[in-house]
């Protein structure tokens, strides 16, 4: 191994010395690898992969080592990280990317598709790109989430035709330590309370609706605690009460219950600080009559939970560090045949 090259030791307990010790390629990149792409020093895996409303929570260099953290606590690598990480060229890199998407659309595993359908099946990891878009200073920007860095750096240590001993090591070290802590541990970063965007709605909309009228928001918390408690990440991205209540007030105009129980009304709704919705405060609310309350608790048991907030929660796939997976499985919540087949 050339005596300039940098091995990474996770367990080192001075971190910033961690590091300064990442394996880097022995062979630097030749231009035209480097010229790939002008968006953040990466290859466009694809031009068809949706962005995400997702920003980037942490996102820096270490160790010669692009990485970060997106606002959900996915914590990921790019494209050149990924390639510095595995001791593989970026282009291969874009390859291996490509292949993934070409064998999902087709269902046809073949080569070394066939290992990385293996161990991201095992994981739970069923995507159809192997990459999260986001945006990032208004320019694409792919990262390559955990499980997928992970897959990348065993196959260039064992399985690959020519393995190579940046990817061995780093997956030794990798194993040992995991490499979601490194990232964090890397970034200095540490998972926000889930809970503290939603106690601060709690606490800004606490009596803020009008005496004899009720609110969605109120009403769905029972909702968005179970979500919480599930692991979606409850913020500006996710709010579950806009679904509820959008979905509530058509149901409410097309069964024409004003008539039943009186007329709805505007009331001011306000957002914490840190969403960015509260750029725009207030903003108007519905608040329903109380005697509207028991028809409301009946759709939203027998109707929104069995038939609207599965789709909603399937939408926010991509939020979830599980993935389709876990997203199926959160929608699945308020279904009794499927908790019956989980016992």
């Amino acid at each position: 191994m050339p005596d300039d090259k940098k091995i990474i030791d996770p367990l080192d307990a001075d971190f910033d010395a961690v590091a300064k010790k990442v394996v880097t390629p022995a062979t630097p990149f030749t231009h035209e690898n480097k010229d790939l792409s002008p968006v953040s020093g990466q290859v466009p895996a694809t031009p068809k992969q949706l962005k995400l409303d997702l920003g980037i929570e942490v996102e820096k260099v270490v160790g010669g080592i692009e990485m970060g953290v997106l606002e959900n606590g996915i914590p990921y690598l790019t494209q050149r990280g990924l390639a510095e990480m595995t001791g593989a060229a970026r282009s291969t890199i874009f390859e291996i990317t490509q292949e993934w998407q070409e064998a999902q659309a087709t269902d046809v595993w073949r080569g070394r598709m066939v290992y990385f359908h293996d161990y991201l099946s095992k994981v739970g990891f069923d995507e159809t790109f192997l990459f999260i878009e986001i945006t990032k200073d208004g320019s694409p920007h792919y990262a390559y989430p955990d499980m997928v860095c992970m897959a990348m750096v065993e196959y260039f240590a064992f399985e690959a035709k020519s393995t190579n001993e940046t990817a061995v090591t780093n997956f030794r070290n990798l194993a040992r330590y995991g490499l979601q802590k490194f990232i964090y541990d890397a970034l200095g970063y540490v998972p926000e309370d889930p809970w503290k965007l939603f106690n601060a709605r709690v606490s800004l909309l606490k009596d803020s609706v009008p005496a004899g009228y009720f609110s969605v928001f109120k009403e769905s918390t029972g909702l968005v605690v179970d979500l919480i408690n599930a692991g979606l990440p409850v913020n500006q991205h996710t709010v579950p009460d806009g679904s509820v209540g959008g979905t509530w007030g058509r149901y409410w105009t097309a069964n024409n219950l004003a008539d039943k129980h009186g007329e709805r009304i505007d009331y001011p709704h306000y957002f914490p600080p840190e969403y960015p919705q509260s750029a725009s405060n207030p903003q108007p609310a519905k608040a329903y009559p109380n005697a509207a309350w028991p028809d409301f608790q009946n759709w939203f048991r027998t109707i929104y939970l069995r038939t609207k907030y599965p789709n909603y929660i399937l939408k926010k796939a991509k939020l979830l560090p599980g993935g389709a997976e876990e997203a199926r499985e959160l929608a699945a919540m308020y279904e009794p045949t499927a908790i019956e087949q989980k016992k």
